[in-house]
């Protein structure tokens, strides 16, 4: 096994991923299954969006994704941007493309769902009433 490149981090609402880069041939693994078995198209063209702005590097390395929480689309973005990251650190020019194409792919999306209050059905409900 060769020795890993970096470890980078990307965050979505609930899901968290940790990316390993080795020197290798341009596969991606999430939770240790190819990105072929991972989702639908939409999720996969999200992932892979960050890796088309540097070719070279996504050819020449190996990307091992494990991810913890979220559904689909909040581990793709998860991914996505632990992918842009270092792609970013990897390489400056990438960087600003990366940032004039999306820039919460470098800088993280903070949105989180509001937690549920006490005596409510959600978040924001109350229960209906009728004075009747």
């Amino acid at each position: 096994m060769s020795k890993a490149l970096g470890v980078f981090v990307g965050k979505r609402k609930t899901a968290v991923a940790r990316l390993i880069i080795r020197p290798g041939t341009g596969r991606i693994l999430i939770n240790n299954q190819p990105l072929e078995h991972f989702g639908n198209e939409i999720a996969r063209m999200k992932i892979l969006a960050p890796l088309y702005f540097d070719e070279k590097f996504w050819k020449t390395h190996d990307f091992d994704i494990k991810v913890e929480g979220g559904g689909i689309m909040a581990i793709a973005d998860a991914a996505a941007f632990a992918l842009a990251r270092a792609i970013a650190e990897h390489n400056e020019k990438a960087r600003e493309e990366i940032r004039s194409y999306n820039r919460v792919l470098l800088a993280g999306d903070p949105r989180q769902a509001e937690p549920k209050k006490p005596n409510r059905r959600s978040a924001r409900r109350f229960k209906q009433k009728s004075y009747r």
